[in-house]
């Protein structure tokens, strides 16, 4: 994918000023699940998120990756409280949120907006472009009349669309341009922090190189901050400063951006990288690929202790299975492995599988 470089300072591992914007203290969002037709009785939670402490500082772009499932979205959600937490704090610019009334959410939410994944099934097909970007400022009573019209077509010209976009309906533009019609929308009350889940994964891969460019260039001129939610790890590697890495509800690594690529320090990241093909046939066959074996766990009931034991291609008979280990600071990264010094000494080899077996 060619795209222009994003001018940022990738060695950096605090933000572009080191202010921080939204803070996650202990953040759990649990969905119960019920069992019977009269009574509902709880029976069990599905932990989507289960203890996220996490920082996104003004300015930057924190890239959020992982496996489909491993709670991604929910924490995005949750950070603008269309999820509500089960428990732990979201502090947004100082101001604790966590349990904010509508009233208080609703003059937050103009500085906190979101762009969605699916560019056809986020837009209302029954109403014009212009209705679909004026809606924020419908909704927030600002501003009204002649003054929204003019809003919409900056907005357009801002986004790389004719004025005259606005008095057509979605059906009528490509993937791509929906996105930016959807980029458009999010930019409308000025916010500041920008949720984008997954916004380039459904556009090919030439439309994807433009709205990344669109949205480094948009950064640049409003200092928006982005969290990025992407499965495409060279996707969130170009456009990040930061990378927070996610299995089964929790971070389990955060770093830099060339950092993480360049020096993966859990199992997990490692086998991320290593799912990555290089476009060489002659090093993609010389090099031993590290496979994560089995399926996903239920987060209805996940492994105790560490999360990722069952599937680690590093698993070690001692701790792995007995006690959890906590994020800490290890050569810049924040980690969570007990053995995540011996895995980048060598000392702790991954375990042979068919799958990533010489002559596989």
């Amino acid at each position: 994918m060619e795209a222009k470089p994003n001018g940022r300072a990738h060695g950096v591992t605090n933000g572009v000023n080191g202010r921080t914007l939204v803070e996650l203290d202990d953040v759990r969002v649990w969905f119960p699940i019920k069992s019977g037709l009269v009574l509902d009785r709880h029976v069990g939670d599905v932990k989507a998120v289960d203890g996220v402490t996490l920082n996104i500082e003004r300015s930057e772009t924190l890239g959020l990756v992982g496996e489909s499932g491993c709670g991604k979205s929910t924490l995005g959600r949750v950070i603008l409280r269309l999820y509500e937490p089960t428990s732990g704090r979201i502090v947004f610019d100082g101001r604790d949120i966590t349990t904010a009334s509508h009233g208080e959410m609703r003059l937050v939410r103009r500085r906190m907006q979101m762009v969605f994944q699916d560019p056809y099934a986020s837009l209302n097909p029954r109403h014009s472009v212009g209705r679909i970007i004026g809606e924020p400022l419908r909704v927030h009573g600002v501003p009204s009349g002649t003054d929204a019209r003019i809003r919409v077509r900056q907005l357009l010209e801002v986004v790389g669309l004719p004025a005259d976009a606005a008095s057509r309906y979605p059906h009528e533009f490509s993937g791509g341009q929906r996105q930016r019609i959807g980029l458009a929308r999010a930019l409308a009350l000025n916010p500041e922090l920008i949720v984008c889940d997954e916004p380039v994964s459904a556009l090919d891969v030439s439309i994807q190189a433009q709205i990344i460019n669109l949205m480094e260039d948009l950064q640049r001129e409003l200092g928006l901050t982005y969290l990025f939610i992407a499965h495409d790890l060279a996707v969130v590697r170009h456009i990040s400063t930061r990378i927070a890495v996610m299995y089964l509800g929790k971070i389990v690594e955060v770093a830099s951006a060339d950092s993480l690529y360049d020096n993966p320090l859990h199992p997990y990241t490692i086998t991320l990288l290593s799912s990555i093909p290089i476009p060489d046939p002659k090093v993609e066959r010389r090099r031993q690929a590290i496979r994560v074996e089995g399926d996903l766990p239920s987060p209805a009931n996940p492994p105790v202790a560490c999360r990722f034991h069952t599937r680690c291609p590093f698993v070690q008979p001692t701790r792995c299975a007995d006690d959890e280990p906590l994020l800490r600071t290890l050569d810049g990264h924040l980690v969570a492995c007990h053995y995540a010094e011996d895995i980048k000494a060598g000392r702790i080899s991954p375990k042979a599988s068919a799958e990533a077996a010489p002559g596989r």
